[in-house]
């Protein structure tokens, strides 16, 4: 495992992080997930992502990880970094939902009652709220660090100036913002212009998450849409109507240039964020060990020449 310092921080995080967003809900077989969980930290991934709603159902894959380190993970709790948020929509009527002290504050003492810890090392604002003044919400997340119940606090889904503003207003708090946790891949570089350059000015760690773009950037769809796949089903986040010819068009060619450097899709895609040292870390999710052991084979080239790298360029505009 290689390991990185996450931002101007005594944190070092792994490059490959696991996500418990999809795969260990309680629709998911235990004997299956508590595997993946063991494979990925006899591998050197210390860092576990989780939020207070991630399952299905919410709550269930908090409460699962709380059933993984009694069976024995937890011995090891000195060498994990364990991760939750709240910020999207967790239990019905007016506290259970976006940015309020209350929401944080109480999510938190959830999460941790599921996962039967005292304390999570970095605990995320899951996404900014408009009607909530950033202040609150910030102020909140000051709080929780100086009671003890995170060690590190940071944010996710924020833009370049709500960013701004959130890592502004902690450090009036004497509080760093440890991580900024944004959507990014190869079909998704928003964050490029303005965000990245920001974070990197701040001292701010980065950990991607959907870099794989819901498994687009796999060998999964290169045959149309599997019908166990994300896209095949009506309630997922991938829809249908995003696997389009132009989509495949580049997928096939990206693979094609995946193939000549010796890796998957998938491998590539996550060794190209990796190339920016700016980038911590990448979050994948695995629903079995051998996708968690083939995308870790990703470490094993992050080079790229420049005719690669111009090469990806045209295949993606």
């Amino acid at each position: 495992m290689i390991y990185r310092r996450c931002g101007k921080s005594g944190i070092l995080l792994p490059a490959i992080s696991l996500g418990l967003w999809h795969n260990f809900g309680s629709v998911d077989v235990f004997d299956n997930f508590i595997k993946i969980a063991h494979t990925a930290f006899d591998n050197g991934i210390t860092h576990f992502d989780l939020a207070n709603n991630y399952g299905p159902v919410y709550g269930s894959a908090e409460e699962n990880f709380g059933q993984i380190l009694k069976k024995g993970l937890g011995k090891y709790r000195d060498e994990l970094i364990i991760s939750s948020k709240a910020g999207y929509d967790m239990w019905p009527g007016p506290y259970g939902n976006w940015g309020s002290r209350k929401y944080l504050t109480a999510s938190l003492d959830q999460s941790l009652k599921r996962m039967s810890l005292d304390y999570v090392d970095i605990f995320y604002s899951h996404r900014p709220d408009p009607k909530t003044p950033i202040e609150e919400t910030m102020g909140a997340l000051a709080d929780i660090v100086r009671q003890g119940k995170a060690l590190y606090v940071g944010i996710s889904n924020y833009n370049d100036e709500q960013a701004k503003a959130a890592i502004d207003i902690l450090e009036e708090h004497k509080v760093h913002c440890l991580i900024h946790q944004p959507k990014y891949s190869m079909f998704e570089r928003w964050v490029e212009p303005k965000l990245l350059p920001l974070l990197a000015d701040e001292g701010v760690g980065v950990i991607a998450f959907s870099p794989l773009a819901q498994g687009l950037l796999t060998n999964k769809y290169l045959n149309g849409i599997p019908e166990n796949s994300r896209a095949a089903k009506l309630t997922g986040f991938l829809q249908r109507s995003q696997v389009t010819e132009e989509i495949i068009a580049k997928v096939h060619k990206l693979n094609d240039l995946a193939l000549k450097r010796g890796q998957t899709l998938a491998e590539m895609a996550l060794a190209w964020l990796l190339k920016d040292d700016r980038v911590t870390s990448v979050l994948i999710g695995a629903s079995s060990v051998e996708q968690l052991l083939d995308n870790l084979k990703a470490l094993n080239n992050l080079q790229f020449s420049d005719k690669e790298l111009s090469t990806i360029e045209k295949i993606l505009h």
